[in-house]
């Protein structure tokens, strides 16, 4: 018999993603924010422009049938790393997740913090009221597409979780997570084995960039590494290879294929999302 403590951490673990969403097998939506105050695209169009967007894209993705939401702050490229995220960036976006979670509280909400918010990630889903975080780097090291160098965030960010009584928060982490190289040695296998060591809900999976999906084998590998963690996938995924994905995953999160034909920028087709929904079961 495991002594208590490590009982209630085996607790707080999902053992499935029918736990949270209405399906085991969920596709999940990216609400991607227009660039926040402090980014170089933002232009003084002030925070009733982004909700108004970030609304309009997170009803569309619910009527389209998407199981779950992800607020995430795409367009504050070129991002900043770990613990370097400004303030200004971070209150604006829990202020449009909070808009989000009022106008579609049916489904379960996530928040992505690029690149790797950590603690402030935290912070943003809490004052949303959100149900899950995706963590780019929760285990090991590695450099982001700008130059940073960046470190996993578990020790802090499970220990600020934990003192701010938000352990219902779930952790999806980022395994070989898309615009980064990982420290040399930190291959597939070993990073999972961190990732799941320390607590993490769910692992997802991505391809080299955002919209390039994943190797097929890279997936199957995963699979075969996560043993009952169940796989997401993280980029990439379109209606006409979904299925093949959606063979060896427990879900998806989307986003560049179901945009306004096909362009990330666009705002959320419904009708795309309907055929990727349709796509995936």
């Amino acid at each position: 018999m495991a002594p208590p403590w490590k009982e209630r951490l085996d607790a707080l673990r999902m053992t499935h993603l029918g736990e949270m969403f209405t399906t085991p097998r969920p596709v999940i939506g990216m609400v991607h924010c227009w660039p926040l105050p402090g980014a170089p695209g933002y232009r003084g169009y002030g925070m009733a422009t982004i909700i108004e967007q970030a609304v309009r894209d997170a009803t569309a993705l619910a009527e389209g049938g998407c199981h779950g939401l992800i607020v995430e702050n795409m367009w504050d490229i070129p991002f900043r790393a770990g613990p370097h995220v400004q303030p200004e960036s971070i209150a604006a976006h829990a202020v449009v997740a909070r808009a989000v979670r009022e106008a579609v509280p049916e489904l379960p909400l996530g928040i992505n913090l690029v690149h790797n918010g950590g603690v402030a990630l935290l912070a943003i889903a809490i004052a949303a009221g959100a149900d899950f975080i995706r963590v780019c780097m929760f285990t090991g090291a590695g450099v982001w597409d700008a130059g940073s160098w960046d470190e996993g965030c578990a020790a802090d960010l499970l220990r600020r979780r934990t003192e701010l009584e938000a352990e219902s928060i779930k952790i999806f982490a980022d395994v070989d997570k898309k615009h980064s190289v990982r420290f040399p040695g930190i291959d597939l296998a070993t990073h999972i084995e961190w990732t799941r060591f320390f607590g993490a809900d769910a692992l997802i999976v991505s391809g080299r960039m955002t919209g390039d999906a994943p190797d097929l084998a890279k997936l199957r590998e995963a699979r075969h590494l996560a043993g009952t963690t169940p796989i997401l996938l993280g980029s990439g995924t379109d209606e006409h290879n979904i299925g093949a994905f959606m063979a060896i995953a427990d879900g998806v999160i989307v986003g560049s294929s179901i945009k306004g034909d096909g362009a990330i920028a666009n705002p959320v087709d419904v009708e795309r999302v309907r055929r990727f929904v349709n796509a995936a079961r």
